[in-house]
């Protein structure tokens, strides 16, 4: 009990003392990234192999684009655990921000998951100012210096006490993960007609020339479907960038990522037009069987 009142204690204090333009900044860091766990904790599919939103699939498209792509190569073999970690990491180090628990280092630890980030999904942003992981990196690195003060070095010592509070924030930042799995909604079907024995996507005569379907290919993923004059063709929907659900503009002819801009043209194999990846969109192998578009 004592602990807790402490814990509690210490964080109030820490909010008096400091100045209203490091509040600020500590509030908008430590929010931020207490919902970036929440977003994976709520995510039934982010651990669910097969799924649109796999972490494993992030890292194989990392793997692929990144100047360090080699280091992503074993994390693929356990990307469930990876991504186990991040998501209890990410709520760590919010609540550490928030509650004045271990502060450089947690600083650190934000500034260092911000770079990881930038040189893993957004490195060849073009104009840099569209990806957001540099920005947060320069405000995790000021937010350390302003708390580093005139100290010189890093002291990563803890006493007794601070060791307890890592330890606590660290059982808190569990909880929160489990605590997200109750909210998560259902990992998409995979057993609607394009997944089943048959693989059968829509009929032919449904989908006239220059339109476009979308639907869920055998693995689960997402997927479009175009039909020219040519015949009938089909792309994954995950970005190669960061593992994003691309769709198809009309007006552009191209299909785009709402995230972080990435675009790839459909009539020439899916290739990059525009964005931070430089690797098209997957084919997957359609015809034409009868009356019916199915997945081969």
């Amino acid at each position: 009990m004592k602990l807790i009142q402490s814990y509690l204690s210490t964080a109030a204090q820490s909010w008096r003392t400091q100045t209203l333009a490091l509040r600020i900044m500590r509030l908008w860091l430590g929010v931020t990234w207490i919902y970036a766990g929440w977003n994976k904790a709520t995510d039934a599919g982010f651990l669910t192999a097969g799924s649109p939103t796999f972490i494993g699939t992030q890292l194989s498209a990392y793997s692929t684009q990144s100047p360090v792509g080699f280091a992503f190569n074993k994390l693929i073999e356990h990307a469930v655990l990876v991504g186990g970690f991040v998501m209890v990491s990410e709520f760590a180090i919010g609540l550490a921000t928030l509650l004045w628990v271990a502060p450089r280092l947690s600083a650190f630890a934000g500034f260092s998951m911000s770079v990881g980030l930038w040189l893993a999904s957004s490195f060849h942003s073009s104009p840099y100012f569209l990806a957001s992981d540099t920005a947060y990196a320069i405000l995790w690195l000021s937010y350390f210096l302003l708390i580093n003060g005139k100290r010189k070095g890093f002291e990563m010592s803890l006493e007794r006490r601070g060791v307890l509070r890592v330890g606590l924030t660290g059982v808190l930042a569990v909880a929160f993960a489990g605590v997200g799995k109750f909210f998560a909604n259902a990992v998409p079907s995979t057993t609607n007609s394009a997944a089943s024995g048959s693989a059968k996507i829509i009929k032919l005569a449904a989908l006239k020339v220059g339109d476009t379907a979308n639907f869920v290919s055998k693995n689960g993923s997402p997927a479009v479907l175009f039909r020219t004059k040519k015949g009938v063709f089909a792309y994954s929907a995950i970005c190669t960038h960061q593992g994003c659900t691309v769709s198809y503009s009309p007006a552009a002819k191209l299909l785009q990522c709402p995230c972080h801009g990435a675009q790839y043209d459909p009539l020439n194999s899916a290739r990059v037009v525009n964005g931070p990846t430089q690797t098209p969109l997957a084919k997957i192998k359609v015809a034409v069987s009868g009356l019916w578009v199915i997945e081969a």
